[in-house]
């Protein structure tokens, strides 16, 4: 696994965060040293999908990235179970490529270059997965992405989903985010590395409200909603067409 160091050295000007070749080589380290929780998440979310995953069905990973998900999915799901990653930069469909080649998918499996702000047919599934994706859709954008997930699932399919949020209370808001920070440097962060990537993120990354999120959820198609994991400012919910 590669070392993120893409931060590390000081810009004089920080632009846009983008998924590109260089992001794609480090990747896998980046989540696991910048996502809480990363490996217990993705067995949570492995454990939902086998509940809903059905036989004859399509589960679709949105954001695929360089396909880890697909690789635990590929181990877990029963026969029968068509995978789908999706993601929109030609760089880490590649990666994955060469992830789920050397793996050996005993799945038949597809990879898709989308851009979700603009389109997507998910019809035939039983569960959708959006792991860290959501939050880089566009606002404007996000209520027909939601509405078009709902509608290509199955009838007791879900969407397992997980984002950064905010908290409404502005003081709880800068302590999550501090502890964040503080997590970030205690798996080798420095300062500056975590401040030039939160300068990049800014305007690329755009977070809800917990309760937000839920909205969206509800009043997009979906009947039901349940927060399955909570830490400080990262947040798991199981969305229920039924």
């Amino acid at each position: 696994m590669s070392r993120d160091e893409i931060f590390m050295n000081p810009r004089n000007q920080v632009g846009d965060f983008c998924f590109d070749a260089k992001t794609a080589a480090v990747f896998d380290d980046m989540l696991a040293r910048s996502v809480p929780f990363y490996a217990e998440q993705q067995r949570m979310l492995a454990s939902l999908a086998v509940d809903f995953a059905a036989p004859g069905s399509s589960v679709y990973d949105l954001g695929c990235s360089t396909g880890a998900t697909l690789m635990l999915l590929d181990r877990c799901l029963p026969e029968g179970v068509r995978l789908v990653g999706i993601d929109s930069s030609p760089q880490m469909l590649a990666k994955t490529g060469e992830n789920l080649k050397k793996h050996g998918m005993r799945h038949e499996y597809a990879l898709e270059c989308l851009d979700l702000n603009q389109a997507g047919d998910f019809s035939g599934a039983s569960v959708v997965i959006m792991n860290l994706t959501l939050q880089f859709i566009r606002p404007l954008n996000r209520d027909r992405l939601i509405r078009r997930i709902a509608r290509g699932l199955n009838e007791d399919g879900c969407l397992i989903l997980i984002e950064k949020v905010l908290s409404r209370d502005s003081l709880l808001n800068r302590f999550f985010l501090k502890y964040y920070y503080e997590f970030k440097e205690a798996n080798g962060y420095s300062k500056l590395e975590i401040s030039q990537k939160r300068e990049a993120l800014e305007n690329v990354l755009i977070p809800y409200q917990v309760q937000e999120n839920e909205e969206l959820l509800l009043k997009n198609c979906f009947g039901q909603c349940e927060i399955f994991f909570k830490w400080f400012n990262f947040c798991g919910y199981l969305a229920r067409k039924g």
